[in-house]
């Protein structure tokens, strides 16, 4: 099996092939991460000596040219994985394919990413452990009920660790916050009357009494004004949520995240 990547999907398609000839023995050789034309060659010749099929994914045009040319001169049988699905896909599609070697590995990259990032904001979600807040790419800080966790998680879900730290007046903030680099922490705002009726409602669904201190307009009062200190302190950026979606405020964040990136470059 030929591959300009892993020859992951080549070695698959071989073995799922060589389980329906029971006693025959096979050798199965995966040679991954073929780029050049002169290996193509020498391996086939070398191959050639023995009973063989060449079994390739060779995505890169010049490379599947130089493998049909070698195999008909050392008279190999080949089998071209991938071109004829490309080939109907490129047809119905009416696109050309990227030809790009090894897109399948980055998707699978970029997903596993996203699964990491989706478990980083549960573990550290709601300040459960302020180690996490050293290791997230974006510290949310704000009130109870200014959607601190949702978008975390939406966070996530774009491959980005988002961790969160409610802010209690009598709650002391961990030390971990003063230690983060300017832009990295991010502060969620809210209109006091709106925060009231979030809060009142939550109450309801808990069953609990929608007069309840956590709900007072005095009390919200105290810790917006709290939190207002606390992100003036730390000097960061802050996004007022009232009115706005979930998808609106993560995307607000990533703007933020990403010029930060761009001026740390």
């Amino acid at each position: 099996m030929v591959s300009d990547a892993l020859g992951e999907t080549a070695e698959f398609v071989v073995r799922a092939a060589a389980s329906q000839f029971y006693g025959t023995e096979m050798d199965i050789v995966r040679m991954p991460y073929v780029n050049d034309r002169q290996y193509i060659r020498k391996i086939v010749a070398e191959a050639s000596k023995e009973r063989c099929i060449f079994a390739y994914t060779l995505v890169v045009d010049e490379l599947r040219q130089e493998m049909v040319s070698a195999a008909a001169e050392y008279d190999v049988p080949t089998i071209d994985i991938m071109g004829p699905m490309l080939q109907t896909m490129s047809d119905v599609a009416k696109e050309t394919p990227q030809m790009r070697a090894g897109l399948l590995r980055k998707l699978d990259e970029e997903y596993f990413r996203k699964v990491e990032a989706v478990e980083f904001a549960v573990k550290y979600d709601d300040g459960k452990d302020p180690r996490g807040i050293l290791r997230a790419e974006i510290v949310l800080i704000g009130v109870s009920r200014t959607s601190k966790t949702p978008v975390c998680m939406y966070l996530a879900h774009k491959g980005v660790k988002a961790a969160n730290v409610p802010l209690v007046p009598e709650v002391e903030l961990p030390q971990e916050l003063f230690e983060l680099p300017p832009g990295r922490i991010v502060g969620l705002t809210i209109n006091p009357n709106f925060l009231n009726e979030i809060r009142a409602e939550r109450l309801k669904t808990l069953g609990l009494a929608a007069n309840a201190d956590y709900a007072s307009l005095r009390r919200i009062l105290a810790e917006l004004e709290y939190s207002e200190a606390v992100m003036k302190k730390l000097g960061c950026p802050v996004i007022d949520v009232t009115n706005r979606a979930v998808e609106e405020t993560a995307s607000k964040v990533l703007e933020i995240h990403y010029r930060r990136e761009r001026h740390a470059k």
